[in-house]
């Protein structure tokens, strides 16, 4: 069961956040954009090499991405625009902290540590398009959504949270996660080629 399921057990809080959050002047979207300040944050403390407070802003980032649909559905202001603008800032916020990535002085690991940094942006990149792409040609059936692979975008940044942290005590450590996290993406993204296939089969 991937995270993004198991965050649906969670309605009652998800509740709670958006009532709280609603009496902040701030629009779904305007939270929806916000989380992108802590994005750039964290960026600041990547290239600065301390790790932890990377990590912390990290974290406020990835629940600003939790407050925007829960402020959303409390005040009735879920759209299909809202829903379009979280996903393009998702990307964003996963590009900016990869990027920060590019900055660190990290160790090799089986070749330079920017080449595994590039795949693992591809590879999210792929998994996103190839679920993008499956419906633009009409792959997937009226109803029905392109999901599954090894890792999804939640999976993807807990692991990656997790490497940013430990860093802060071994750096070589984050290396091997991001290369993991290369190779873990770009399966992702081939399992979601082969179920867009599965469907054109069924039908």
């Amino acid at each position: 069961m991937t995270l993004y399921k198991s965050r649906e057990k969670f309605g009652g809080l998800s509740i709670k956040i958006g009532i709280a959050f609603s009496k902040i002047p701030l629009s779904a979207n305007q939270w929806t954009i916000a989380s992108l300040i802590p994005a750039f944050i964290a960026l600041y403390f990547l290239v600065e090499q301390q790790f932890l407070l990377a990590g912390a802003f990290f974290i406020v980032s990835a629940f600003l991405d939790l407050v925007d649909g829960a402020v959303a559905r409390v005040t009735g202001t879920v759209s299909k625009f809202g829903a379009y603008l979280d996903t393009l800032i998702d990307r964003y916020v996963e590009a900016i902290i990869v990027f920060g990535l590019l900055f660190v002085p990290l160790p090799n690991f089986l070749g330079p540590s920017y080449a595994w940094i590039f795949l693992y942006l591809f590879g999210s990149m792929m998994t996103t398009y190839a679920k993008a792409a499956a419906k633009e040609k009409e792959l997937i059936p009226e109803g029905r959504e392109l999901k599954g692979g090894l890792l999804e975008r939640a999976e993807r940044l807990i692991i990656l949270f997790i490497g940013i942290i430990i860093a802060a005590f071994e750096p070589l450590y984050l290396v091997y996660i991001i290369a993991a996290l290369a190779v873990l993406t770009n399966i992702s993204a081939l399992q979601r080629v082969w179920i867009a296939k599965g469907f054109t089969r069924a039908g």
